[in-house]
């Protein structure tokens, strides 16, 4: 039987994958966890929640003993452009966080699950069709982290047999929780001020092409690499996984489909932009197709009309 600790389960992809795996192993054998109580108070009664700050390496453990944890997905950290406005407090959440987490993986013989990112990217990496194996030399500290987490996967499983398993995320979309933070949170809030206002001022500029992805393929992502045959795992801890790679006049002309009186502006951020530019345009995802059978259902047509869809009963807002 499954038993799993999800740390970081109050961000954008932990409160959804929360309730994914609760319905696939039962609700008290997903243990949520995050360093406060906050949000939606109807996520609480759905099963078990701790308070759990990663650098609090006995708390980890604790946490794992009281609960019989066998798996730990890892998905605390400070994003892209939160990272750059405190890279300090980035270094200690996502590096200290993850060495603290496969140390107790370690001693208790716990698999563990942690995501790197198209963040992982940088100067001199292939742009287009970005291969699996490649230059990474990432330029921001969220990248240097998720690039030093790779390693640092890849050593706790050569070196103690620790069943680590991670991928390399791109932006992900959802209609359910908003992102916290990172350089593609364009990609959702367009929707929403699309709904709301029929227009949208977007902080990056026309041309940035970038890797996206539903979060429904995002939470299959997860579940079905953790329950890979270990055998047919070369990589194990940096697959590239995409579904879509589009610029913001190519989402922006999607929405005008089901939306003709939309329109988008542009004020860009700096910042965020850069970080976006050295992100590759699209992903080489391959190796994910042929070791785990990865393959996404939703592209940038259908993604957008189920997002529109969900969003606008969300929001109350007739089409």
């Amino acid at each position: 039987m499954k038993r799993i600790l999800i740390t970081g389960a109050l961000g954008q992809i932990g409160t959804e994958l929360t309730m994914y795996l609760r319905k696939q192993y039962g609700k008290s054998n997903v243990i949520a966890s995050s360093r406060r109580k906050r949000g939606d108070e109807n996520f609480f009664e759905t099963g078990p929640f701790e308070i759990l700050n990663v650098n609090d390496v006995q708390g980890i453990a604790d946490i794992c003993k009281k609960y019989k944890i066998n798996q730990i997905i890892h998905l605390a950290a400070i994003l892209s452009a939160k990272a750059e406005d405190n890279p300090q407090e980035a270094y200690k959440i996502n590096m200290n966080g993850t060495y603290n987490v496969l140390e107790v993986a370690r001693e208790g013989g716990i698999a563990v699950f942690t995501p790197s990112s198209i963040a992982a990217f940088g100067a001199g990496t292939p742009v287009d069709n970005t291969p699996q194996d490649t230059i990474q030399r990432p330029n921001t500290m969220y990248g240097v982290t998720k690039v030093a987490g790779e390693l640092l996967c890849d050593y706790y499983y050569w070196k103690f047999g620790v069943d680590t398993r991670g991928v390399r995320f791109p932006g992900i979309i959802s209609y359910k929780t908003l992102p916290g933070g990172g350089t593609t949170d364009y990609a959702v809030h367009i929707f929403y001020e699309a709904l709301k206002n029929k227009k949208y001022t977007s902080f990056i500029k026309a041309g940035t092409f970038m890797d996206m992805m539903y979060m429904p393929d995002a939470l299959k992502a997860i579940h079905d690499l953790m329950e890979a045959n270990p055998d047919k795992l070369r990589y194990r801890n940096a697959f590239n996984v995409t579904a879509m790679s589009f610029e913001p006049e190519m989402l922006a002309a999607e929405i005008k489909k089901h939306i003709p009186e939309f329109e988008m502006s542009y004020d860009v951020d700096p910042v965020r932009q850069s970080i976006a530019d050295s992100w590759p345009n699209s992903l080489d995802d391959s190796c994910a197709r042929q070791e785990w059978g990865w393959c996404p259902k939703y592209d940038l047509s259908s993604m957008t009309i189920d997002m529109l869809h969900k969003l606008a009963e969300k929001l109350k807002i007739k089409q």
